[in-house]
């Protein structure tokens, strides 16, 4: 009876001796087709070419096979899907709560969050939380929604309208820039700032040694004044 004991599946493809047919549909370094050979032929090829002879279709009847340098297509494909990784934009959803009747800087202080929020692509949403009698007036947060709204209009834009939600009124935010062209701007702005940083430090090194060309001019004219006296001194003489 068969039974699994458990393990990861290998999703690596066969290649050189793991290769178990008979015959395969080989496929050559440039991409060019040679056509049904035997096994034995294609790995023959292969150490011709001194490159691997990898299965990239299983499924095919013969298995299709081609001639490649294995570690460097790893390699690649590692560095493909890492940079797709560091690419990718995902959607966040940012909150930010609210009192109806706020103080000006806790407003200030709130929508400056939701600024650099928009700013980066995320999505905010806007929570008025109503207290006590509060709830008798959701107008209050309403109208606080719109402000906020305004305020933000060149950021962003209202991509749910403000609803009741129990005691809560919300509101959510959409930024006007995809996520992946804040994500460019921002690198862009990271690195004008290490260059920067780069350029003030080089200039810093080079103050020194013109503060001591200074230094040393000034001594070599003392020298000199000193030089012309003695020689007055001794003409007198």
């Amino acid at each position: 009876m068969w039974c699994y004991r458990g393990g990861s599946i290998s999703t690596e493809p066969r290649i050189n001796d793991r290769i178990r047919v008979p015959e395969v549909r080989l496929v050559g370094p440039s991409g060019e087709q040679v056509g049904i050979v035997p096994l034995a032929k294609a790995l023959e090829l292969a150490q011709e070419y001194d490159l691997d002879l990898v299965e990239v279709a299983a499924s095919a009847r013969p298995p299709v096979c081609k001639l490649m340098d294995y570690g460097k297509f790893k390699y690649e494909s590692a560095m493909k899907a890492r940079e797709a990784r560091k690419n990718q934009a995902h959607t966040v959803i940012k909150e930010m709560k609210l009192r109806p009747k706020i103080d000006p800087h806790d407003y200030d202080t709130k929508k400056g969050h939701v600024v650099r929020f928009l700013k980066q692509g995320d999505k905010v949403k806007i929570t008025i939380m109503f207290r006590g009698r509060e709830q008798s007036r959701p107008e209050l947060g309403f109208r606080l929604l719109q402000r906020l709204a305004a305020d933000v209009e060149d950021l962003g834009f209202i991509e749910s309208s403000p609803k009741q939600d129990g005691r809560n009124m919300i509101m959510v935010l959409g930024p006007h820039k995809k996520k992946t062209e804040a994500m460019a701007e921002a690198r862009e702005a990271q690195a004008a700032r290490k260059a920067e940083r780069q350029g003030v430090a080089a200039t810093d090194e080079e103050a020194p040694s013109e503060e001591t060309d200074a230094v040393e001019a000034t001594a070599t004219e003392d020298a000199d004044v000193t030089e012309a006296a003695a020689d007055e001194a001794n003409a007198e003489a």
